[in-house]
Parts: structure tokens; sequence; C-alpha cells
């Protein structure tokens, strides 16, 4: 069967039955009302409250700036939009890392504030026992990989991590450990595409992948990039399948047209 056909609520243990069953997993991010109605009615499994909100939504160059309150206003907006798909939040830079105590305030409120389902952090072994702690109080953890974020200044670059043996096999580790620690599922970003494949295969747990190949148990993107909503942003994993931001501009610039030359209202648009 298909959980498209099938499954009324996907959660959790709806990913795990998709990889034992090979049936790819679909995850997309969203950040507000609107736009979460949508996904979720067109059938997304996976809707993921990004800290890429900083970027896409804020208009910061990284995801540090955003905060755990802004984290749990974009998850508040999300969830009012969904009926069917798993909602997973980022616990943001600075809410967790270092600290297991915090780590874990920090997931509890965004449970309680929120009604999402998972929240998902970044980081490898230093953060097991977090995770660990976490997944003990009843919340479900993702892992994150690979290219992560939150480290941008730590690395200097976002260019594609793990290509050298000893990084590659740190991160083999890494993915061990954190599905040891409860991870119900690991984000895998921007790595070689081999590299991804052996972690799937070496898994039980789903993984997921943005420019980690295609040997991925499902695949995420960023909205904003997915519908072209973004220009400036064009990595070689990236399918664009509209272009919204023409689009949009377009329309924007008839509707001005319209409001200048009085066409806009007409007779059969008022009262």
């Amino acid at each position: 069967m298909s959980v498209h056909s099938e499954i009324k609520r996907v959660t959790t243990h709806t990913l795990q039955w998709m990889k034992q069953n090979n049936e790819k997993i679909s995850m997309l991010t969203a950040y507000d009302y609107s736009m979460a109605r949508i996904l979720d009615g067109a059938g997304i499994d996976v809707l993921l409250v990004g800290d890429s909100a900083s970027n896409v939504m804020a208009g910061n160059s990284t995801t540090l700036p955003i905060t755990l309150d802004h984290m749990i206003y974009h998850a508040q907006s999300v969830m009012r939009g969904i009926e069917r798909c798993l909602v997973i939040v980022d616990l943001p830079f600075g809410s967790y890392q270092g600290n297991s105590k915090k780590a874990l305030e920090s997931s509890i409120r965004v449970m309680k504030e929120t009604g999402a389902h998972a929240i998902k952090l970044e980081g490898g072994k230093d953060e097991c026992e977090s995770i660990a702690r976490i997944v003990s109080a009843g919340v479900p953890v993702m892992g994150h990989l690979g290219l992560t974020p939150q480290s941008i200044n730590k690395f200097g670059t976002y260019s594609v991590r793990a290509k050298e043996v000893e990084e590659a096999e740190t991160l083999v580790e890494n993915a061990h450990a954190l599905q040891e620690a409860g991870c119900f599922s690991i984000v895998l970003e921007k790595i070689p595409a081999s590299l991804g494949k052996r972690v799937a295969e070496e898994l039980k747990i789903p993984v997921i992948g943005i420019g980690a190949g295609m040997h991925m148990d499902g695949q995420v993107l960023v909205m904003h990039d997915m519908l072209g909503i973004t220009k400036d942003f064009s990595p070689k994993f990236l399918r664009r399948y509209l272009d919204l931001y023409d689009e949009m501009t377009k329309a924007t610039q008839h509707y001005i047209s319209d409001v200048k030359n009085g066409s806009f209202p007409n007779e059969t648009e008022q009262y």
C-alpha cells in the first residue's frame, strides 16, 4: 500500500514503515499558515519548520539570528494549516548546544506551545547526551549531519562536506551514534552521493537528503527555493518547479497598472 492512499496521519512510525517498504519520503520547509495548508493539502509527508526562516522570511544571511521564540511563532502558524503531515521544528542556534538541560527545556517549549510532532537539531556525538535526554522525555528527535548551517562560523564555507576519507568516516560514526541515541530520522546535507548511499543503507532509521544524492530514503528542499521565490541561490542539488519570483512580479506590476489607469476596481468589483 502507499502512504498517500492509506495513511490519514503521518507519524514518525509512518516514516519508518516507508523506509522498510522502499517508499520515498517527501519533505519541504514551511513557515506560515497559508503555505502549510497548500503543501499539506497537496500530500506532502513532512513539513520542517526550518531555521532557514532566518534567511527566507527575515532576510538574514545566516540561520544564527533566529530565536526560539521566533521558531515557536512560525511553528504555531504552520500547525494551524495542517491536517495530515508530520511537522518537525528546528531548534535554533543557542537553544541546545552544549547543555542537555537547556536542550530539553527548549524541546518541551516547542512541543507544548506549538503542538508540533518532533524537533530537529544539528550535530553528532557531541549532542547525543541531549538527544537521549529529549527522547527520554517523549519528544521525537531528527538529527542533522553534513553541512550544518548553524556551524557556518566554524567551517567558514557552505561547500560540500565529508569529501575526504577521515571526515566521511566521522560522519558515518556520528550517524550511527545519533541512531543509537534515539533519533527517529536523520537529515544529510550537501555530502557526496556515495557517502549518502552508504549511510542510508547502514542505518535502520530513515535518512533524508538535501544535496546528498538519489539513494536517500527521502528528500527535503526549502520551499522558497523549490517554488522559485528565491533567485540568488542556485546550488547543484536544487530543482526549481516554478518561477514564482517572476510570476509574482508580473502579477504585481499588472495590479499596479490597473490601479493607476483606473481599471481596478470596475463596476462589478464594488458595492
